[in-house]
């Protein structure tokens, strides 16, 4: 199943461009919006097996907003592949990996516009998000998977002078500039995927490609991540964990390089899709 937010409506999908209203097609049971999809998943995924026939929603890719536009929490994970460690100068963590958050404001759809704080350096971090589609507190990793609705894509677009601000390092702030958390283009249930545990996801800027890696290279893999994490916060329907991001980011590269205006980042994930970020300079005060 494609679950989208087409303009503030949860639409199950049945191409890239159509799907089925799902507050119409279920007689006001869900929706309209996705919030209350996410309180009711194991509900929602019932009767989604057979909805009814409905005419088709058609609609643009700019209509488009984020799977979960409401989530409690915005959870983001660093450090969680090998390669990425060591580009960034740090050894692997041998425990769970750094835990901050993306704050809600930041939260967009799959194809935004962002605007490049002046004086900042922007960098990008392609990534595996899952939606939590049940409540998790101490769950087991054997049965992590269960609490996940389904995955989308997410980029933890990253301004660095901030983020390494001293005396002790602003992550969240680095990363929840306007936009900087785009999200989409659509959830996927994991059933969809070929493996759940091993995808191919990427970017590329203007074209060259810049990160390409696999998620079976995660130090700690979706259903590790998620009961670590629950053993420590309640994770609640809708919200969003950001895994964590492959080599080959900005920051890590010999020159460095960040993110210019005029410049596209397209990104990508296997089986899901994928978004499409532009970039303009920030306007004097």
């Amino acid at each position: 199943m494609k679950l989208a937010n087409v303009d503030g409506r949860a639409v199950l999908l049945t191409a890239d461009d159509t799907g089925i209203d799902v507050e119409t097609a279920s007689g006001g049971k869900f929706g309209p919006g996705l919030a209350s999809v996410y309180e009711n998943w194991d509900e929602f995924r019932a009767w989604a097996r057979l909805p009814p026939a409905e005419p088709g929603v058609v609609f643009t890719r700019a209509q488009l907003g984020s799977p979960s536009p409401a989530p409690r929490q915005i959870v983001a994970i660093g450090l969680n592949y090998d390669a990425h460690a060591a580009e960034s100068g740090f050894e692997a963590p041998e425990g769970l990996p750094p835990t901050f958050t993306k704050f809600v404001s930041a939260l967009t759809g799959p194809d935004a516009e962002v605007v490049l704080p002046a004086g900042g350096d922007v960098d990008w971090e392609v990534e595996l998000v899952a939606v939590i589609g049940r409540t998790a507190t101490r769950v087991a990793e054997s049965d992590a998977w269960d609490h996940v609705a389904g995955v989308t894509i997410g980029q933890d677009l990253s301004e660095r002078v901030t983020q390494l601000a001293g005396p002790a390092p602003q992550f969240s702030l680095g990363k929840s500039f306007p936009n900087f958390a785009p999200v989409g283009p659509w959830l996927v249930t994991p059933d969809e995927l070929a493996n759940r545990d091993d995808l191919a996801l990427g970017c590329a800027v203007d074209g060259e490609t810049v990160q390409d890696g696999r998620t079976r290279e995660l130090i700690y893999p979706v259903a590790r991540l998620i009961s670590a994490l629950s053993r420590t916060i309640t994770l609640y329907p809708g919200d969003l964990v950001f895994t964590g991001t492959p080599a080959g980011v900005g920051m890590g590269r010999t020159p460095k390089r960040f993110l210019r205006a005029g410049e596209r980042l397209v990104s990508w994930i296997e089986g899901i899709g994928e978004m499409r970020q532009t970039f303009v300079a920030a306007q004097e005060d």
